[in-house]
């Protein structure tokens, strides 16, 4: 991809794992001076590879960042990037985090950057690498609606933009997108556990349940995944039990009812145990199958 490269202001980017490399390939591509940065060293080349500069010492990136934006794995290696990063952003930059972390820990950073002059966005994002690669991912925005608008444009490079409220909002926002999305994986694992039990073709249900009420996002999208074998790769298990725990000590907080949901974050938890810190969002599936004994998949030879 041939990228035209204006000279603008800097944006530093830590991390580019599988979601923080397309991303700082998009903005670069855009026109954006990005320079990158990952306690993987070995991450310079793809870096590199798509026409950001690289900068080994993460405090002198966020000295030199007007933008700094974060995309991290989850909480503690945010407030490790942030311990350091944020000693280094000058007043008047602004930090977007992109990171699905703790609402607490969000919290806590924005404070001090807040008292440092330095405006912040919480912008955890829905969507895989593909997304993040072609520019639709989900934003979940939280924070001043005058400091979003200031960088709206960048955001839309990454995709579709949510202003969901003030700061601490958008991390709430995510988390409980992946509860549900968590908690109906399990629901439908179970159901069709019991549709292949009672003799019910699954492809023959799926359809039928993509007609009723029972439709949903992960039915008509997820579960052909599940079906062919696949318990997406793209997010680890210890990450899904990280964000499940963050969302329930959030209940707790907040005096909420939340048993069902405390279901769903032991089933994880059961996986975890069992397969060990391994990728795989579906792998709670797995586990059912296992004490089933049968597993999902299409119709005929696996």
């Amino acid at each position: 991809m041939l990228c035209n490269r204006p000279v603008t202001a800097t944006v530093g980017v830590i991390g580019v794992g599988r979601m923080g490399l397309p991303v700082c390939t998009r903005l670069s591509c855009a026109g954006l001076r990005v320079v990158a940065n990952d306690r993987c060293p070995d991450r310079e080349h793809g870096v590199r590879a798509a026409g950001a500069g690289w900068e080994d010492d993460t405090e002198r990136l966020a000295h030199r960042a007007t933008v700094l934006i974060t995309v991290l794995p989850g909480s503690s290696q945010l407030r490790e990037a942030m311990a350091v990063a944020l000693g280094a952003l000058r007043p008047g930059a602004t930090w977007i985090d992109l990171t699905s972390a703790a609402p607490g820990t969000g919290a806590e950073l924005a404070t001090c950057a807040h008292a440092r002059g330095i405006d912040c966005l919480d912008a955890p994002v829905g969507g895989g690498p593909e997304a993040a690669t072609t520019g639709t991912l989900q934003l979940f925005v939280g924070g001043s609606g005058e400091v979003l608008e200031r960088h709206r444009r960048l955001l839309e490079l990454l995709g579709r933009v949510e202003h969901v409220g003030d700061h601490g909002a958008g991390y709430t926002t995510k988390l409980l997108v992946n509860l549900l999305w968590f908690g109906q994986a399990v629901a439908v694992g179970e159901a069709l556990l019991l549709a292949r039990r009672a003799g019910i073709d699954l492809d023959v249900l799926r359809s039928a349940l993509d007609r009723s009420a029972a439709a949903s996002e992960f039915v008509r999208h997820d579960l052909s995944a599940l079906l062919g074998g696949d318990y997406l790769e793209s997010f680890g298990i210890d990450r899904c039990c990280e964000e499940l725990a963050a969302v329930v000590a959030l209940a707790d907080e907040h005096a909420v009812p939340f048993e069902l949901s405390a279901t769903v974050e032991r089933a994880y938890r059961a996986a975890l145990a069992r397969y060990g810190p391994i990728d795989g969002e579906l792998l709670a599936v797995a586990l059912l199958e296992e004490r089933a004994g049968a597993r999902l998949r299409h119709t005929g030879p696996d």
